[in-house]
């Protein structure tokens, strides 16, 4: 697998030759760029202080040991958080006053992959310039190895009480709501840092909670995406009776899915719908996500006579369109969540409390508030190419034939049939030669034709 380098990071799997797997000289290269970047950044800096945190996946300890000693080599501090979420390192840089962040995961790869994620002194992740620029020192190896009296030093802080007290602080998070439901919840935590934090934050919360999966070994026991496909234990639980919800987490913990009460998946493009709507009926505002997300955030966002807008695909271009609109709560229909008066980064512990605060405000079982969402389906196609070339073609040819519709073209092509209330996103893949075709409609029969239709029109083209 070639190493992928990307907005999200650097990314690839352990085990492999050098320039298709992520080694060990990789590990040192991306890490000594960044070094080198964050100097630049900070002119005049006696000193530097990065956090590190990692996931649970099996490659951990070997990639955290890189990571930090390569740090140490280029003469910054290293406040090491251990197995820590990914919303937690972000925060932790932040109540540290560091000068950035590195969270070592995968995301919800499986459990060969690892990556490098890298984040500013505000706890977020670089943008597109920055990560671009990192790409060329790493690339120009222009790194700056410090002499043995200037090493950085390193200590280990753990910082996951500190995040829960965070969200048990937020104004909307009802504590005394929700510990007089007495609500229990069936977690699982895909053997990964969800099974630390996700408990201790229940039981903070006073929410008895049953956990699956929750020894954090890195070996998964299923596909650590939370794609109900995948969360066939957490699902039989729940039919089983006696919980009121079922909590999913990926193995950085900044997504959430959920599943109602009935085993039946409340869908993770909903769980932003559903803090939205608690959110916006306490405190009104813009709202944001990405163009590939669910319309149901702007049916809801317009019913509170809010607005709505859509960024590129990406959380770092999720976050800077929520600050240019001041937006009250972002994210992606993947069950990331972002509270910007918390932080700007997605968090499945601050979506998960104020999802319990809005079932216990309503009184309501989870699939009866699921059922009060617009129902819309999201159809999931791709194009494939046998020449890249192609692709800028086909996306250009597509937006002229459909320039009567709403056309969207910050990121690929995104065609809007307001009419019908539904719509179709093209974009290209960074990683190989196809175009992404991404439809939503009001049922799943409606939202494939769309997606039919355009592909047709497509391999017209090429």
């Amino acid at each position: 697998m070639t190493l992928i380098k990307s907005i999200s990071g650097i990314r690839g799997t352990i085990g492999g030759e050098v320039g298709n797997a992520l080694t060990p000289i990789d590990l040192v290269k991306f890490t000594s760029a960044y070094a080198v970047q964050l100097k630049k950044r900070f002119p005049g800096q006696d000193r530097f202080k990065v956090v590190v945190g990692r996931d649970a996946r099996i490659s951990g300890k070997m990639v955290d040991s890189i990571v930090c000693g390569t740090l140490m080599a280029c003469g910054i501090d290293v406040v090491n958080a251990g197995l820590a979420s990914t919303p937690t390192v972000e925060m932790a840089v932040v109540f540290e006053q560091a000068h950035g962040g590195i969270i070592l995961t995968a995301s919800h790869n499986p459990k060969q992959w690892n990556a490098l994620k890298l984040l500013n002194e505000k706890g977020e992740f670089l943008n597109a310039a920055e990560g671009e620029a990192l790409l060329q020192i790493a690339d120009q190896e222009a790194f700056d190895f410090q002499e043995v009296d200037y090493l950085g030093t390193m200590v280990e802080k753990d910082f996951t009480d500190r995040h829960i007290e965070a969200v048990l602080q937020h104004p909307l998070v009802d504590r005394s709501a929700i510990q007089a439901a007495g609500f229990k919840v069936v977690l699982d935590a895909v053997n990964s840092v969800g099974g630390i934090v996700m408990p201790k934050l229940f039981e903070a919360l006073g929410v008895a909670c049953v956990t699956l999966h929750g020894e954090p070994t890195g070996h998964f026991a299923h596909n650590p995406e939370p794609l109900p496909g995948h969360l066939v234990d957490l699902i039989e639980t729940l039919k089983q009776g006696g919980a009121d919800l079922g909590v999913s987490v990926d193995p950085d913990v900044d997504r959430l899915a959920l599943i109602c009460e009935n085993g039946e998946p409340f869908g993770e493009e909903y769980t932003l719908v559903s803090v939205a709507d608690y959110i916006l009926s306490r405190k009104p505002g813009p709202t944001v996500s990405n163009l590939s997300s669910s319309r149901a955030l702007r049916d809801v966002t317009e019913g509170y006579g809010c607005t709505y807008s859509a960024s590129a695909v990406g959380e770092v271009n999720v976050t800077t369109e929520m600050k240019r609109t001041g937006a009250v709560i972002g994210g992606e229909g993947n069950g990331g969540v972002i509270v910007p008066d918390l932080h700007y980064g997605r968090d499945a512990l601050i979506g998960v409390a104020l999802f319990l605060s809005n079932l216990a405000h309503k009184k309501m079982k989870a699939s009866e508030l699921r059922a009060t969402y617009p129902d819309y389906v999201i159809s999931k196609n791709r194009i494939e190419l046998s020449d890249a070339a192609l692709i800028d073609r086909i996306l250009k040819e597509i937006k002229l034939r459909y320039a009567d519709k709403r056309i969207t073209d910050i990121d690929g092509v995104k065609i809007d049939f307001d009419a019908e209330r539904m719509w179709v996103h093209l974009r290209k893949s960074n990683t190989e030669p196809i175009i992404r075709v991404y439809s939503e409609a009001s049922d799943e029969a409606k939202a494939e034709a769309l997606a039919q239709e355009i592909m047709a029109v497509a391999n017209e083209i090429k």
